[in-house]
């Protein structure tokens, strides 16, 4: 009882700070507030002292922290958000129409995601409705290129090809359910691509256990099995898929801004590259209160779905020695991160040596040849040295934030009461989020996508590391050694690690493209690296206005993506291990509980 209190106090705690945070934006910026009011509605007249000590005035800039947070608390329970510094009007009716308009979009998205992860999916149900897995994770490399794909791109494309040249679809604007097919597909074909990969790799398993077996030695349809197995592992990814639900909201702001949707995404970007930091308050609580909405139902769901096997700790483990089966590597899977490593080595290995900022504006948007084998740019910069060189400043940023996310989310992950809640306040910032919190309190620079990225990255994987961890403690070989007198340590050393930290590697692995893209994205929105840098967001953003002249221009920097995508799926694949026999200690312990 009393270390409930103790997490719900700490849980209160993060989220008045993190609603504290958000009220004091206007003291806590480094910029004046004053001068960005005055530059908007009066940008003629001089900034001199007694002008801008009037602005402070009347926006009571100059209380004090203490009462600043205090009038903007006291607003909040009657809808007062207070006003825009741009336009004067007032921001909670315009913050509620584009939330109401982000949600809409969230729910048409989150429809593509679950039928892109049933497709993905669906080979693995079917071979093990009809016992057919031979081992081999069945999925294919196909959904980490879908998963790869930036957004912004997709985005584009789909509103260049589908809704401009063959008029199937309307391509910009919101104005009823048609506008939102084009960019629901665009933001949720690639996170159903990543949620249908995870679920994928806990299958296998699951149709392995003793329970599946038993149901198909007693001539139970298959299409029930399969959907047991299903039951059985979606309650370990429904952290995530609240992840996923927030991000969609708060993280589309690249696909809002190409379709022209005035939806939160775009309001908080304008809003933050305007300083009109009211508006961008009240922004973020929104996102904040839907974070702690999303995660309370996830949580609730996950439960549900478990039963009361959690409680009564009856689970099978689905790290077992039933399942060495699987965890046997294919040879295909290593051929295949052979075969896609080596372009990605041979990209770098060959464009390092050639200058990035060259000029030449006479070879304006070449295509591929031998002196350009990925063609230029509209400067004439050879689009094969920018790749390169951009892949020093996204590719190894990624790889290291990722590798601290692994260790930060797994460590965290042990200890659910103490990341739960910073789980849960997390959750309600994805990367666009911070970059644009990083951007209003510090300006934007090389550094704020990578403070942007690293903030929130080890979130997904510490929610994870606790539903694992949730569902192997309750486990029965578990409870057994417990009862044979076994320390935590012991359990945590033999027992929950092995069985926790192959699934979250493989999470990691499978995140790291995401991270590239977070980067990206954010360089495409223009909160990162500035001209000429050439890292691989601002390539696709520079060279899309080019895309139907130049198609190579884009195609480059997207194809990259994708193979650093298949790669890391591959990987995934290759990190699977054949587990040393079981223990007898735990077998002795089982035999003695039965008895």
């Amino acid at each position: 009882m009393a270390s409930r209190m103790g997490t719900l106090l700490w849980r209160a705690g993060l989220a008045a700070a993190l609603v504290c945070g958000i009220g004091l934006l206007p003291w806590l910026s480094h910029t004046d507030p004053a001068l960005t009011v005055l530059k908007a509605r009066n940008a003629d007249r001089a900034p001199s002292p007694e002008v801008l000590a009037g602005i402070r005035d009347r926006l009571h800039l100059d209380d004090g922290p203490l009462r600043l947070l205090a009038r903007w608390l006291g607003g909040l329970p009657h809808g007062d958000a207070g006003r825009s510094w741009i336009s004067g009007a007032e921001v909670a009716p315009a913050v509620a129409q584009a939330l109401g308009v982000s949600l809409l979009l969230m729910a048409v998205s989150l429809v593509v995601a679950g039928g892109t992860a049933a497709v993905v999916c669906a080979r693995t149900l079917c071979l093990g409705a009809r016992r057919r897995l031979d081992g081999r994770p069945p999925g294919g490399s196909g959904s980490a290129v879908l998963a790869a794909l930036p957004e912004f791109l997709t985005a584009s494309v789909l509103a260049t090809v589908v809704g401009v040249q063959w008029g199937w679809l309307p391509a910009l604007g919101w104005y009823g359910p048609r506008w939102t097919v084009l960019p629901a597909l665009a933001l949720g074909l690639p996170a159903g691509a990543v949620l249908g990969r995870l679920l994928d790799d806990r299958l296998p398993a699951a149709f392995a256990e003793p329970w599946a077996m038993a149901a198909a030695a007693r001539g139970l349809p298959g299409r029930s099995i399969a959907r047991q197995a299903l039951r059985r592992c979606v309650p370990a990814l429904l952290p995530n898929l609240g992840l996923f639900a927030v991000g969609l909201t708060g993280g589309a702001v690249a696909v809002e801004q190409i379709f022209d949707i005035p939806g939160l995404g775009r309001t908080t970007l304008r809003a933050a590259l305007a300083q009109d930091l009211p508006v961008l308050q009240a922004g973020t609580l929104a996102l904040v209160a839907l974070a702690a909405v999303t995660t309370a139902v996830a949580r609730l769901a996950a439960r549900r779905l478990t039963g009361p096997a959690l409680r009564d700790s009856a689970l099978h483990t689905l790290h077992g020695p039933a399942h060495t089966v699987h965890g046997v590597p294919s040879t295909a899977h290593r051929i295949l991160a052979v075969a896609y490593s080596f372009p990605l080595v041979a990209v770098v290995a060959l464009g390092l040596p050639r200058d990035p900022l060259a000029l030449d504006t006479t070879t304006r948007l070449r295509p591929p040849s031998a002196a350009h084998p990925f063609g230029t740019d509209a400067l004439g910069r050879d689009m094969l040295a920018r790749v390169a060189h951009g892949a020093l400043d996204t590719l190894l940023l990624a790889l290291a934030i990722s590798a601290l996310a692994l260790v930060a989310g797994t460590l965290l992950g042990l200890l659910p009461r103490l990341s739960g809640p910073l789980v849960d306040t997390v959750n309600a910032v994805p990367p666009v989020l911070a970059a644009l919190l990083v951007t209003a309190l510090w300006g934007s620079g090389s550094t704020t996508p990578v403070l942007a990225v690293a903030a929130v990255a080890w979130a997904p994987l510490a929610a994870h590391t606790s539903a694992l961890l949730r569902q192997e403690r309750a486990t029965l070989h578990l409870a057994a050694t417990r009862a044979l007198g076994a320390d935590r340590w012991y359990l945590l050393r033999s027992e929950l690690l092995p069985a926790v930290l192959p699934a979250v590697t493989r999470h990691a692995l499978l995140r790291l493209p995401g991270v590239a893209l977070a980067l990206a994205s954010l360089g495409f929105l223009g909160l990162g690296a500035q001209p000429p840098s050439p890292e691989w967001g601002l390539l696709l953003a520079e060279n899309q206005p080019y895309a139907e002249r130049a198609p190579w221009a884009v195609l480059a920097p997207a194809a990259v993506l994708a193979l650093l995508g298949a790669l890391a799926v591959t990987a995934t694949g290759a990190l699977r291990r054949t587990r040393r026999p079981a223990r007898q200690v735990p077998l002795r312990a089982a035999a003695l509980a039965d008895a």
